[in-house]
């Protein structure tokens, strides 16, 4: 009869995998209640996983990820690129425009409209001067 290892004789009774380094040792620190609402705020901002994770990461000088949305930059910037994207609309519909006014029209009437459409261009040019200088301010002030 073969002699069988100890490691063979037992049955895997199931459960967790035991890790190879456990963390077993524990700290305890207290902190104010404006200390706490900080701690919490930091710790919701960065995303970790749980708060000995983001200890560990704080005390180690691991980086720690604080990700800060503010809607209403999030909101501004959404705003201003649909509004960019509506006005290359307005210069796609302008080259068709003055296709239709060239072949529709006499020289005279397409002259007249054109005018027209010219002053409306200047106030167009305008306006994108306008995002333009907005969108470089956004990008100096908030996105570094």
């Amino acid at each position: 009869m073969l002699m069988k290892s100890k490691n063979e004789l037992k049955k895997n009774k199931g459960g967790r995998i035991p890790l190879i380094d456990p963390a077993k040792n524990r700290h305890v620190f207290y902190l104010n209640d404006a200390d706490e609402l900080r701690f919490i705020k930091l710790f919701h901002q960065s995303r970790a996983k749980n708060k000995s994770q983001f200890i560990t990461s704080c005390l180690f000088s691991n980086p720690v990820k604080v990700v800060e949305i503010d809607k209403a930059r999030t909101d501004y910037y959404m705003r201003l690129t649909t509004f960019f994207d509506q006005f290359r609309g307005i210069g796609h519909n302008y080259n068709q425009l003055i296709k239709l006014l060239h072949s529709n029209f006499s020289e005279k009437k397409a002259l007249a409209f054109l005018y027209k459409l010219e002053q409306a261009t200047i106030e167009l040019v305008g306006l994108n001067k306008k995002i333009i200088e907005l969108t470089q301010e956004f990008q100096q002030k908030y996105l570094r």
